[in-house]
């Protein structure tokens, strides 16, 4: 008998959407919680390390983004076909976990003028720098980031990259095969069917 899931997350994609990614493609039902902003100081209190996405199975609390995605992966067989390709989904995933804290640090600056410089690096530096390699790995490997068919490391990068450009439009115009195995990602049926359905996101209160 399969685990009851129930993600706990706020009603953004953030942090949470690749989990949804990869429910959504192992066709597995989970409750998706969207914590209301304003009820957020009490429901931090419950959980393990004062932060979300939590993931409870058969009510567990699991903290941490990527090691729910890496459980749920192996739970759902897509971390590839051998220990090596496994290994190469983790390389793969932490390092665009590499690239994304420069998300993060420029969330989490307050002051505006920090906030453009750390936003003009991230695109003007990092971003080709990482891209450029990925989209190389893409490339070589027919599409699919590790092996011939898809992982977590695909539903992954897809989320992530669907989010950074719809907050910056254009910005994988440089690099088509991300680009294309974003909308791939997107147009397997069980993900479109979750992306038709998904409940519209909340706007996320000011930096």
């Amino acid at each position: 008998m399969a685990p009851k899931y129930k993600l706990i997350y706020f009603n953004v994609a953030g942090a949470a959407e690749q989990i949804r990614y990869i429910f959504a493609y192992a066709g597995q039902e989970f409750e998706d919680f969207r914590i209301p902003f304003d009820q957020w100081p009490d429901i931090k209190k419950k959980t393990p390390f004062g932060k979300v996405p939590v993931l409870e199975v058969d009510g567990k609390p699991v903290p941490q983004s990527c090691a729910i995605s890496r459980y749920l992966a192996k739970q759902f067989n897509l971390t590839g076909e051998n220990e090596w390709e496994a290994l190469q989904c983790d390389v793969l995933v932490d390092t665009y976990n590499d690239f994304k804290q420069n998300l993060v640090n420029w969330y989490r600056e307050k002051d505006p003028a920090k906030k453009e410089e750390i936003l003009k690096n991230t695109y003007e530096v990092e971003v080709p720098s990482y891209f450029s390699k990925f989209e190389k790995i893409l490339s070589e490997n027919h599409g699919f980031l590790v092996g011939s068919q898809v992982t977590w490391a695909d539903l992954v990068f897809a989320a992530n990259l669907n989010q950074l450009r719809n907050q910056k439009p254009g910005v994988l115009q440089p690099y088509p095969e991300l680009e294309a195995l974003v909308e791939k990602i997107k147009n397997y049926p069980k993900i479109k069917t979750y992306l038709e359905n998904r409940p519209p996101f909340a706007d996320p209160p000011s930096s």
